[in-house]
């Protein structure tokens, strides 16, 4: 089958960053994987990092960009934060503690979505706050299934420690207690994509008189329940 749009360039740019689909590639394996002269395929690995489609790892190997992930989060966002509010809810309502959907943005995480328990005591935060990657629940899922590089980056000022994040993919959930704010417990699982990326984090939070010591024993089986109806949404989405 002919992949050519007929536009020469566009088409050269396209096969780099398929090559890359797969990891991180010297300029050497770029050239291998895409039949590309050595200066061609140099060129627009540069122009392309330029526009931020593609960046370095730690080693100076090619990897696909921060702007790729945007685009893809623009494109799913209206389907997943139509989906969120009704499993929000629901959530909330099961376990009677405040639910979140967190994406992460660059260093931070924002919470896109909310369902607020309705009174008595709660861990109240808004859609469009702006939280750190350092501390809680919802920050181990969103950085646990990183790339090593970006993982080993992000845990430099962590709260949390490398074995933590490896307990949080092994079990699929996470659990927080006055990690990022003193008091208040949580529990997250992570949303993924079509592709199984982890693209957002549903979590709870809440009192840690309520929740306990030990939250995700209360509440992980509910949290990872409503995480995986939007990940079937994304799926749904992407067939």
């Amino acid at each position: 089958m002919d992949n050519s749009s007929g536009v020469g360039v566009l088409d050269k740019a396209a096969s780099v960053l398929g090559a890359l689909e797969s990891g991180p590639a010297t300029l050497a394996q770029l050239v291998t994987a895409t039949g590309l002269a050595r200066p061609t395929a140099h060129r627009l690995a540069v122009a392309l990092e330029h526009h931020r489609m593609v960046t370095r790892d730690m080693q100076g190997r090619f990897v696909l960009g921060p702007r790729l992930n945007e685009l893809a989060t623009a494109a799913g966002e209206d389907r997943l934060l139509a989906a969120a509010n009704p499993v929000l809810t629901a959530l909330r309502d099961h376990t009677g503690e405040s639910a979140q959907l967190y994406r992460r943005q660059g260093d931070h995480r924002i919470c896109v979505a909310a369902a607020e328990r309705p009174v008595g005591l709660r861990d109240s935060i808004p859609v469009g706050a702006t939280l750190t990657m350092q501390a809680g629940s919802a920050a181990q899922i969103l950085l646990a299934w990183e790339e090593p590089d970006r993982l080993h980056r992000g845990l430099r000022e962590a709260k949390f420690t490398a074995t933590i994040l490896s307990g949080v993919r092994r079990r699929g959930w996470a659990q927080s207690v006055s990690e990022r704010e003193l008091g208040v417990a949580s529990v997250s699982a992570p949303v993924r994509g079509p592709s199984g990326r982890v693209v957002a984090a549903v979590s709870i939070s809440g009192p840690v008189e309520r929740l306990s010591r030990q939250p995700g024993r209360l509440h992980s089986g509910s949290v990872a329940a409503a995480a995986n109806r939007l990940t079937e949404v994304l799926r749904r989405a992407g067939e």
